[in-house]
């Protein structure tokens, strides 16, 4: 479906038809990665999840930073057209491989079956999940405060150089770090990597905060990405665990539909701050939001996590 999706690009001569055809796009896009998203859970062993998801949430880095650079490329030595070209050649590639992947038959007990039928709230978002999601799209309203802010905020510090590595900064942060975080969370427990991921997201947007320099901007980078970078997995690791095998897609749904609000409204949220306090004073508070999410992780996962982590090892 994405791949057909692609075709739709090149007969558009209308702006009006580029927007319809952008959100059938969008649509598939969504149902595509719920679908391999669920289908990864399944392929994950329970005990080695939070390792797995840290792996396969890697091409998401990769993709981001590969595939701005590439269009930027592409744009400097051809036209549009070309662009559509080489993203339909892409996911023609990844049908391809798809053919090659083996995925596990899903079993559901005729009392699941019963349980899902009807039109309920729970068919679209998973309630079990839904306190750690929230939480994910408080710290994705934050992050967005880089996402779309950081560009103008440098400016106007005279930083721009080193903003333009930023992101690469936290590209290679996330790549390294990812694995090890994952396979700590699997066998230390939630809160050895949660805690830490919060405070070092909430300082890097304090040093950002009251960047002067390009290394302390770029300082920043590596702390949000030993921060949030590891965050997104992790919190995606923990609403799955909170859930039963048939019910890992909903969950992995809701975590993304929390995750994506948080990133949209964030710049139109912030977009009214920033004119009463200014960037610097932005970034602060939300890095004080950040570092309250500490205690809104305790009360509602944290606490739980630590109890279950101590009676684990009296057995």
């Amino acid at each position: 479906m994405t791949f057909l999706a692609t075709l739709l690009y090149f007969p558009i001569d209308n702006i009006n038809v580029l927007i319809i055809f952008r959100f059938i796009h969008g649509v598939v896009m969504g149902i595509a990665f719920a679908v391999m998203q669920t289908t990864v859970m399944d392929l994950i062993p329970d005990e080695r999840r939070g390792e797995g998801i840290s792996f396969y949430t890697l091409n998401f880095i990769l993709g981001t930073a590969i595939g701005p650079f590439l269009g930027v490329y592409i744009s400097q030595i051809a036209d549009m057209q070309t662009i559509f070209i080489v993203g339909t050649i892409m996911t023609g590639i990844s049908v391809l491989l798809s053919i090659f992947t083996t995925i596990p038959k899903g079993y559901i007990t005729h009392e699941q079956i019963e349980e899902m039928k009807g039109f309920h709230f729970k068919d679209f978002v998973e309630v079990k999940a839904l306190p750690i999601a929230v939480l994910m799209g408080i710290l994705a309203l934050s992050y967005s405060g880089i996402l779309s802010f950081l560009t103008t905020y440098s400016m106007e510090i005279n930083l721009m150089t080193a903003a333009s590595l930023f992101f690469i900064i936290y590209s290679v942060i996330v790549l390294i770090s990812r694995p090890i975080t994952g396979g700590i969370l699997d066998k230390k427990g939630d809160n050895v990597v949660m805690y830490p991921a919060i405070v070092l997201f909430s300082a890097g947007l304090f040093v950002l905060s009251q960047a002067e320099s390009g290394f302390i901007l770029l300082f920043g980078g590596v702390l949000i990405g030993l921060g949030f970078g590891n965050l997104q997995s992790s919190l995606q690791a923990v609403a799955i665990k909170r859930v039963r095998g048939y019910r890992v897609g909903l969950a992995i749904s809701t975590f993304f539909i929390c995750h994506d609000i948080g990133v949209g409204m964030g710049p139109f949220l912030l977009g009214y701050l920033v004119p009463q306090i200014g960037y610097r004073k932005m970034y602060l508070t939300l890095a004080i939001i950040v570092f309250a999410s500490a205690f809104i992780y305790y009360v509602i996962h944290g606490n739980k996590s630590a109890h279950n982590k101590q009676i684990s090892s009296q057995v």
